[in-house]
């Protein structure tokens, strides 16, 4: 059984639901099914693009040039499905009394006016139905994994793209590019059911393959993005859940990626910041000690890689920040002479001088972090 889009009652391919199965008329060229107005009426067609238009008009693969509704490549940036807000799919879909604007409920209850119209909103409603034509518009197209009744083996299998907003994503990629939009964007609930999905897609698909280090290496990424969502929540203990699953599950792979190296010694960092912050200073110092064993152990390969010898550098700062808290000012003092040694020694090129005015190391709440320069 193979999912049908929403938006045509057909296939993926279906056209435009406002397409006109008439051809143009060649005096006065195609109406507009929304205004009436022909597009003629005002500048006459060549007969080169008129024909190029009925030539497209008649081929169902084509999507017309201009759709009323906005699904044409040049005007479809955003989904029907998305919010204008967040620029993600919608999240407990809720609209705008008395304009009936719709966004998720977490975008909107910031706003005193629609952000589309400026009209006041005097109240803000659910909508259950839209809601549950997102949810089976995930369900049926962005999940990895998909339950269903019969037959489709490559749907369920999750092998097909995403096509939304005139993008064609795998459905992994999809669903945390939707987690990432939310998270920019504040609306953190959105980013943690979006990123939950996804992770419990893997582990279904890990279930089948558990040696598979792509899957492990995107799992331990969305966890970490988890307990980044929990963090920004307030909720400590998910967070350091999160943290340490992602932590576990990386260490257990190869060290030869950068992208996992980083991955892995930020989720130990941010378990070390957090039992930092608790005040657990022996936890957190075990915690830095780790992610700064894994930068140095991938700095010996990748000596020349700038951001590689400044992870370093921030390790080594962190491990004798806590030591100085812990009173071990002889192991904090050589901590920090060698993260300044560490940085002395950078040279860099031409593409990476960005970074010499990009990043800095510096104290927030009593931990030191690397945060960009200004």
């Amino acid at each position: 059984m193979s999912s049908l889009c929403p938006f045509a009652k057909a296939t993926t391919g279906g056209v435009c639901p406002m397409k006109s199965d008439k051809k143009p008329d060649k005096s006065g060229g195609a109406a507009c099914p929304v205004t009436g107005k022909s597009h003629g009426s005002e500048n006459k067609e060549s007969g080169a693009d008129r024909a190029t238009g009925e030539e497209g008009a008649e081929d169902p693969r084509v999507v017309p040039a201009k759709c009323p509704f906005g699904y044409d490549s040049n005007t479809f940036k955003l989904g029907p499905l998305s919010c204008m807000v967040c620029q993600a799919l919608l999240h407990d879909a809720s609209k705008c009394l008395p304009c009936s604007h719709k966004f998720c409920k977490a975008c909107i209850s910031r706003f005193k006016d629609c952000p589309l119209c400026g009209a006041d909103i005097e109240g803000i409603e659910p909508d259950a139905e839209l809601q549950a034509l997102v949810d089976r518009f995930i369900d049926g197209h962005a999940r990895i994994k998909r339950s269903l009744a019969g037959g489709d083996d490559q749907a369920a299998g999750g092998k097909s793209k995403v096509i939304y907003e005139d993008v064609s994503m795998e459905r992994g990629a999809f669903l945390v590019q939707q987690a990432m939009r939310a998270f920019r964007a504040q609306n953190i609930e959105s980013a943690k059911s979006r990123l939950s999905m996804c992770a419990e897609d893997i582990r279904e698909e890990l279930k089948s393959s558990e040696d598979n280090l792509d899957l492990c290496s995107q799992l331990g990424a969305v966890l970490g993005m988890l307990g980044d969502c929990c963090r920004t929540l307030g909720d400590a203990p998910s967070a350091i859940t999160y943290y340490e699953e992602s932590a576990e599950l990386l260490s257990k792979l190869p060290k030869k990626d950068l992208e996992l190296v980083h991955t892995l010694s930020v989720s130990l960092n941010k378990v070390g910041d957090l039992r930092y912050y608790g005040g657990d200073l022996q936890s957190a110092r075990s915690y830095y000690a780790r992610s700064l064993d894994v930068r140095r152990n991938s700095v010996k390969e990748h000596s020349a890689v700038a951001s590689q010898v400044i992870d370093l550098a921030t390790s080594l700062a962190k491990v004798a920040d806590v030591d100085r808290n812990l009173g071990n000012e002889d192991a904090a003092v050589e901590g920090f002479e060698e993260a300044i040694k560490c940085l002395e020694k950078l040279k860099l090129d031409s593409e990476q001088a960005s970074l010499e005015q990009r990043w800095c190391i510096r104290e927030e709440g009593g931990a030191l972090v690397t945060v960009p320069c200004v």
